[in-house]
């Protein structure tokens, strides 16, 4: 049987858990700085390929979801917060609005040039957020499973955490490539808990985004913690859930007892 844990948010604690289920973007990683140079890139190398100027780079880059008016993400996403296809689907719309339909086969192109040039100086992309090493690292320390549910694809979530020296305390890693439904359905934290055997009530999902609390509430999980780092605000969270954090060093593991 595996080890419980006893998770502490703020003055909360909830107990007798086995499984943390981490989202990836915005929770362990940057999130800005993650998704602003994927899309940044993404648009580029579509601009190029047809011979568009700036303007129309930076408004492919917002529908694709980034605002960098704001250096943010946009709260709808869909970058963040919806699956690769429907990004690209997004890029794909906006250049047939403007008169380049059936462009679908470049945009793929473009995206698996992007996954190319990012693996080759992951520095640029990959930045863990502050305080992630440490509650990985105390989960692993106190025997609870680690898993991590993302909108990213599977092998790209991987290779993060990798890159972040995560991989070897990390059980299960499930992206929306592996599920035909992605958040805020819960068929993705249904593969990770029958393929870990966890049960439901012994597991607790952790994100900064309403659709990474919802994900745990769908799926009936022990508790959904939302932390402040990402798309969502406070106010709106709470709604959501009691566990809200300002960061996730905020976050205490501790042994049951």
């Amino acid at each position: 049987m595996n080890r419980l844990v006893n998770i502490i948010v703020n003055d909360n604690k909830i107990e007798d858990i086995q499984l943390m289920i981490f989202d990836k973007d915005g929770t362990l990683i940057d999130l800005y700085n993650y998704w602003s140079n994927m899309i940044r890139y993404r648009a580029e190398l579509i601009c190029k390929e047809l011979d568009l100027d700036k303007t129309h780079e930076k408004r492919l880059m917002y529908e694709m979801g980034v605002d960098l008016d704001t250096k943010s993400l946009r709260p709808e996403g869909p970058v963040g917060v919806k699956k690769r296809e429907v990004v690209m689907q997004a890029a794909v719309d906006y250049l047939a609005s403007i008169g380049y339909p059936d462009i679908r086969d470049l945009c793929f192109e473009a995206f698996k040039e992007v996954d190319r040039i990012s693996l080759l100086d992951l520095r640029q992309f990959i930045r863990p957020i502050n305080g992630a090493d440490n509650l990985i690292n105390e989960l692993f320390k106190n025997g609870c499973k680690i898993a991590i549910a993302t909108t990213d694809t599977t092998e790209r979530a991987k290779i993060a955490m990798n890159f972040l020296g995560f991989a070897d305390k990390i059980d299960l890693v499930a992206g929306a490539d592996m599920v035909n439904n992605s958040k805020p359905d819960p068929e993705m934290i249904y593969v990770i808990l029958d393929a870990l055997n966890i049960d439901r009530l012994n597991a607790v999902m952790i994100g900064d985004a309403a659709t990474d609390v919802q994900i745990g509430i769908n799926a009936n999980l022990r508790a959904s913690i939302a932390v402040l780092a990402g798309f969502s605000s406070a106010d709106e969270l709470r709604k959501l859930t009691p566990y809200v954090v300002g960061s996730i060093r905020g976050i205490i593991v501790e042994t049951a007892r």
